[in-house]
């Protein structure tokens, strides 16, 4: 039988504050949503300025970075280059700026974040993943 690492509140935190950091030093209004390794919401905090749409959008990133097993930067990435068929997939969200949290090679949670640039949504993702992988 395998063990895995799984995420518990105080590592949420370190999540949160961190990636709350990385954006609040650099003025961002974002949401910042973290997920188990089934997608399942543990934590959302919408930053004061964020847009009310930007917590749907980062719960889903969070998702699909989670069940997808990598950053949602490469649907997006298989979408722009042509794969169209994919926007059909019944998993929205699959936009730059959600990334898994990996333990020990493998998936125990995903960051999602909404609400800026996408490569600026990865940058605070990164930096709350960053806390605890």
């Amino acid at each position: 039988m395998q063990t895995k690492a799984v995420l518990v509140q105080a590592d949420i935190t370190k999540i949160l504050e961190a990636a709350q950091k990385e954006a609040n030093n650099n003025s961002w209004p974002v949401t910042i949503a973290i997920t188990d390794d089934g997608g399942h919401l543990l934590a959302l905090s919408r930053l004061d300025g964020a847009a009310p749409f930007s917590a749907e959008i980062a719960t889903h990133k969070a998702r699909n970075a989670a069940l997808g097993r990598k950053e949602t930067q490469v649907f997006e990435e298989m979408i722009n280059g042509g794969r169209t068929a994919f926007v059909s997939a019944p998993f929205p969200g699959l936009l730059s700026g959600g990334v898994p949290i990996i333990v020990d090679g493998q998936v125990i949670g995903a960051v999602g974040i909404s609400g800026v640039k996408p490569e600026q949504d990865v940058q605070i993702a990164k930096a709350g993943v960053s806390a605890v992988a």
